[in-house]
């Protein structure tokens, strides 16, 4: 008798007993619908604050001056290399802008006061200038108005867009900021475009900001030695690491740092917390898969409970298959396949519980932010898991019947 033959007996066996094989694989079904549908609900969650991050400028890093040595060696003097210049900076966004989304930035100064009319702002307003990715990279969202047009852009037109700490200081409620002209650094600026609060980690400095087109920005500069930082954002921000180091040779290059020297500008990542995020899952995964292996094991007994009682219920037909020639390998085999077949039966249905469940789970506790999860490689390891099952549970009580006497066997009532 061949596997297929043994597969044929299972099912005759399993349809003739349904009632039973039924409630046996709604064990399974169970134990793999609570470590799939652990695991779904966990990649689900990830998935959502890997979106919100990545909405934040988490996907993004920063290219930017390196800082001196500060530890001098053996009398040697503190190593200080050049600042990234406008050239640098714009030669890297056209040679790496194809393949991810460059944005420019120059910090025209961190303490102005702004003026509108009477009023001003405290002298801690930044005043920053930068091109067109530098909004969607860094998570800023117009609430009203523009953002800055190509001809701004090309030009350096004396247009701004505002924060909100800003417009709190200087505009009453009953007056629309937008088209008014407001003075920064001692020029006009017209306000085109009110920010979104956005808030920080850091005290709030993302809203006490003003942007200004990059080109604006070194008019208003004009004279001192900028340096520009360099935004990159990744798509997926599983590609980090391997955009980072490709960046870092395009910048090498441009900078011309010789093979063996280290790098003349920082790299800095902003997924921070997206890598804390990381770390808070990978213990959740354990622990869901600890649940789900622990349900799985008392399926697994549950299974090989039922199988000793199939043995016993069927020890005349044991022995009639061994007295037409059945090897007591065939006989282990067949009571292998069969709860194998139970368990993958059981692993199927627990599978399409566990996608449901868990995406269910997964929508009520982040919201619309949410995104339908398909597990594949917890599915792969569902059925793998279930083949497994079926093999602890069936192997004791294959084994036993195989051994049963062929005489003793017909014989029993």
């Amino acid at each position: 008798m061949n596997i297929l033959e043994n597969t044929r007996e299972a099912l005759r066996s399993i349809k003739g007993n349904l009632l039973r094989t039924i409630l046996t694989a709604l064990i399974i079904a169970i134990g793999v619908t609570a470590l799939v549908g652990c695991l779904t609900v966990i990649d689900g969650i990830q998935s959502s604050v890997n979106n919100s991050f990545a909405g934040l400028g988490a996907n993004a890093f920063d290219v930017r001056n390196r800082d001196i040595y500060k530890i001098r060696k053996q009398g040697e003097k503190e190593k200080r290399y050049p600042n990234i210049d406008y050239r640098e900076a714009k030669l890297y966004k056209e040679k790496y802008g194809k393949a991810a989304i460059v944005g420019l930035k120059i910090n025209v100064t961190f303490n102005a006061e702004v003026k509108y009319e009477s009023k001003q702002t405290n002298p801690n307003t930044r005043i920053m200038g930068t091109d067109e990715n530098f909004f969607d990279i860094k998570g800023f969202k117009i609430n009203s108005g523009r953002i800055f047009s190509s001809n701004d852009l090309e030009k350096g037109t004396n247009v701004c867009i505002i924060g909100v700490d800003v417009i709190s200081q200087l505009f009453d409620k009953n007056i629309n900021p937008l088209d008014k002209e407001i003075t920064v650094l001692g020029q006009k600026m017209k306000v085109i475009g009110l920010l979104e609060k956005k808030g920080s980690m850091m005290g709030g400095g993302d809203d006490r900001v003003i942007f200004v087109p990059l080109e604006a920005g070194r008019k208003m500069a004009v004279g001192r030695n900028l340096t520009y930082d360099i935004v990159t954002s990744v798509p997926n921000i599983k590609d980090i690491e391997n955009v980072i180091e490709e960046a870092r040779g395009v910048m090498r290059t441009i900078r011309q740092d010789e093979l063996g020297f280290p790098d003349s500008f920082s790299i800095e990542r902003s997924d921070s917390l997206a890598k804390q995020s990381e770390s808070i899952t990978d213990i959740l995964r354990m622990a869901g898969f600890g649940i789900g292996f622990i349900t799985l094991l008392g399926a697994a007994i549950a299974l090989m409970n039922i199988m000793l009682v199939s043995v016993t219920e069927r020890t005349q037909e044991i022995g009639i298959r061994k007295s037409l020639g059945a090897t007591p390998f065939l006989i282990r085999l067949q009571f292998l396949m069969e709860a194998i077949v139970i368990c993958l039966l059981g692993g199927f249905g627990g599978i399409i519980l566990a996608i449901v469940i868990g995406n269910l789970f997964s929508k009520i506790i982040m919201g619309d932010s949410a995104s339908f999860i398909i597990p594949w490689v917890w599915m792969t390891l569902g059925i793998t898991v279930c083949v497994a099952v079926g093999l602890f549970s069936g192997i004791y009580p294959a084994y036993k019947a195989s051994k049963l006497d062929p005489i003793e066997s017909l014989r029993y009532e």
